[in-house]
């Protein structure tokens, strides 16, 4: 397979994109390379279905096989999923491929649901691009129009649904982004050659994992170091809105008015198991997408780690958390608030004001399964702290100005956290709101708008990971020249950054408290 670069205006190579060499392709599905799962799909001719590289039955002959880069480009093609390999059950890295960075911010819109009550004109204009340019970089990349992407995700999750679940079959279609339990019907009809039922009936039913409770398994690309995604979240995690043991973590999530919970475990092969509970089932697709998010489960470790140890300085950090992700955030208002707090102060402290925000402006749940677990509240919503003395909790005057004030703009657009065309013109959208710097756009950047060139440069962590044998530290310039050949994996560049200062801190604490105190104790030692 051959590599084509698409560029940043100043030159620098961005995400690597393979062109769909049919030799190439059909070694990896006669070997069963389970490197390209995710990355290519075969559709043969003469059954009119598609499969995974890593499909179990016999390889068809060369002459009746073609190769698409996406599920969705085969099933625009007039493709069905086997019902073998299941290909909704393989890793997602159509935003990592390496397309283009409107293509990726496009994905991670439609994943959102931008065009469940939206069309592609509008998906266009939040990326600052025309209509026709975009349908033309989704042809280029993924080989599939932004319509076909949506309904091809809509039909690989009812899919999944109607196999890992129990839910009745009109559940499912609400679930997975259906209009009616008609189109659903017609759909499968047209697809699989048979009703939705037939699906399920094929095969020994799944209970869920708990009454009341939806649960799928979500692969991801291995390896998945989730010590240290877990560790970082139960750092950060709020009481009553958060509990994390080393083998799960849970929290109160809202969506579209709704309160629901959330639970993400690991599995056991490549993918993590995520119980959801939301009154309404719509909420699913939301739900799961920010539980990707999240656990930045589109990620491709391989490809993004190659890059990164081309620069003798990341390369052992690389070896040494080849499974390392950039955890995501659940909601872009809850990180804001979280960034704007932690301002000059440690995490810790930080986690313990939004405590106190939460006790005091989040919503109280009453729900025996999310008390079980010991979560009590929502996050609050930015209009439950509107016209709020926020400083009263134990903030300076000026923080807590900023934080009512951000409260008011996102309530007033809830949309605002939205990728934007590109990174500069996100970083300048969220620099304009109350509280927020530079420092704080580019890690809302990285976590919220999943912007994998998001870079804060001045970070102190950063800067100490930096450090030379001499101890001298760089400046945030100098530390910026230095990561323009990182690009387009910076955040994750950051993430190794963060890891190795980390250790080094605890490290330099272990031995502080190991070293002799007293002259008699050094002479001793």
């Amino acid at each position: 397979m051959s590599e084509n670069r698409e560029t940043f205006a100043a030159g620098v190579p961005i995400f690597p994109t393979m062109d769909m060499d049919f030799e190439a392709c059909r070694r990896a599905f006669l070997t069963r390379d389970p490197r390209f799962d995710g990355r290519i799909f075969g559709a043969v001719r003469t059954t009119g279905i598609y499969c995974r590289p890593i499909c179990p039955a016999r390889t068809p002959k060369a002459q009746n096989m073609t190769f698409y880069p996406t599920a969705a480009a085969c099933q625009e093609a007039g493709y069905r999923p086997c019902l073998r390999c299941r290909p909704e059950a393989s890793p997602d890295l159509g935003a990592w491929r390496g397309t283009s960075n409107t293509v990726s911010r496009a994905l991670a819109l439609i994943e959102g649901g931008a065009l469940d009550n939206g069309d592609v004109d509008g998906l266009a204009g939040r990326l600052g691009v025309g209509e026709r340019q975009l349908r033309r970089l989704f042809k280029q990349h993924l080989g599939a129009s932004p319509v076909a992407v949506a309904q091809t995700r809509r039909v690989l999750l009812a899919k999944q649904l109607i196999q890992e679940t129990r839910l009745p079959m009109g559940e499912v279609a609400l679930a997975s982004g259906f209009g009616s339990v008609r189109r659903f019907n017609e759909t499968f009809q047209q697809l699989f050659g048979r009703p939705p039922g037939a699906l399920r009936r094929s095969r020994q039913e799944e209970a869920s994992a708990a009454a009341g409770g939806i649960t799928v398994k979500l692969p991801y690309k291995p390896p998945y170091d989730w010590a240290a995604i877990i560790g970082f979240l139960a750092a950060r995690a709020i009481p009553g809105v958060e509990t994390v043991t080393p083998k799960r973590y849970a929290r109160t999530l809202a969506i579209d008015g709704d309160v629901g919970v959330v639970t993400v475990s690991p599995g056991a092969g490549h993918f993590l198991v995520a119980e959801i509970r939301f009154p309404r089932v719509q909420a699913l697709p939301a739900a799961i997408a920010r539980i990707r998010r999240v656990f930045d489960l589109t990620a491709d470790p391989g490809l993004i780690g190659a890059h990164l140890s081309q620069d003798p300085a990341l390369a052992p950090l690389v070896a040494a958390r080849p499974g390392l992700r950039a955890p995501g955030a659940w909601d872009g208002f809850e990180l804001a608030v979280r960034a704007i707090l932690g301002q000059q102060i440690t995490v810790t402290a930080a986690r313990g004001l939004a405590a106190k925000l939460t006790e005091a402006y989040g919503q109280r749940i009453d729900e025996p399964f999310a008390a079980s677990l010991g979560l009590t509240r929502a996050f609050p919503a930015p209009e439950r702290m509107v016209g709020q003395d926020i400083a009263a909790l134990g903030m300076p005057k000026a923080r807590g100005a900023a934080l009512e004030a951000l409260a008011r703009t996102v309530a007033a657009d809830p949309a605002i956290f939205t990728p934007r065309a590109d990174l500069d013109s996100a970083i300048a959208a969220l620099k304009a709101l109350p509280g927020v710097g530079e420092w704080t756009a580019q890690y809302i950047a990285l976590r919220e708008l999943r912007e994998p060139d998001a870079f804060p440069q001045a970070d102190i962590g950063l800067l100490r990971a930096m450090e030379d044998e001499a101890g001298r530290r760089p400046t945030p310039a100098e530390l910026l020249t230095r990561a323009a050949a990182w690009r387009p994996w910076r955040a994750y560049a950051a993430q190794h950054l963060w890891a190795a200062d980390a250790d080094q801190l605890t490290l330099a604490k272990r031995t502080k408290t190991d070293a002799p105190h007293s002259k008699q104790d050094r002479q001793a030692a």
